[in-house]
């Protein structure tokens, strides 16, 4: 799925041997996809989501976590949900969300991690990168200015 070549777009691969347990595909937006796969008696739901970067309107953060919860508050319960992708942020190091937050992180929290720590304890989900150790060229992806700081 995806928008024109100036505009942010989601995509999800799936495994051929799965693609007959696939029975929904939904793009919520450029931003964000789900795919809902049944196997045997097991209902898994695969989002991928793009979160908005630093320096974009407020408003555009805002819907992106909106259309998310959204979609999250329409999973049934006894539904299993993996959400992956890119939310543009740092977690830390520390923080009040051990229910969330494994420990393993980078840095400080910034505006981005603060919202994820935030959705994440909300739909009661965990950040599961957080929770194992990583080597320090994994802990970060891409540096931009803000990062530099």
């Amino acid at each position: 799925m995806g928008g024109s070549r100036d505009r942010n777009r989601v995509d999800i691969l799936v495994y051929v041997d799965l693609r007959e347990c696939v029975v929904e595909v939904k793009k919520i937006s450029d931003r964000i996809i789900f795919i809902k796969l049944v196997i045997g008696r097991l209902i898994v739901n695969v989002v991928s989501a793009y979160a908005p970067y630093v320096g974009l309107d407020e408003k555009v953060k805002r819907l992106f976590w909106e259309d998310l919860g959204e979609l999250v508050r329409g999973i049934p319960s006894t539904e299993k949900i993996f959400i992956g992708g890119d939310f543009n942020s740092h977690i830390g190091t520390s923080n009040s969300f051990d229910d969330v937050h494994g420990g393993f992180g980078f840095g400080e929290t910034n505006g981005g991690g603060a919202s994820l720590l935030e959705f994440a304890k909300a739909f009661e989900l965990v950040i599961a990168y957080s929770f194992f150790l990583k080597r320090d060229n994994y802990l970060v992806t891409l540096y931009g200015k803000e990062d530099s700081d």
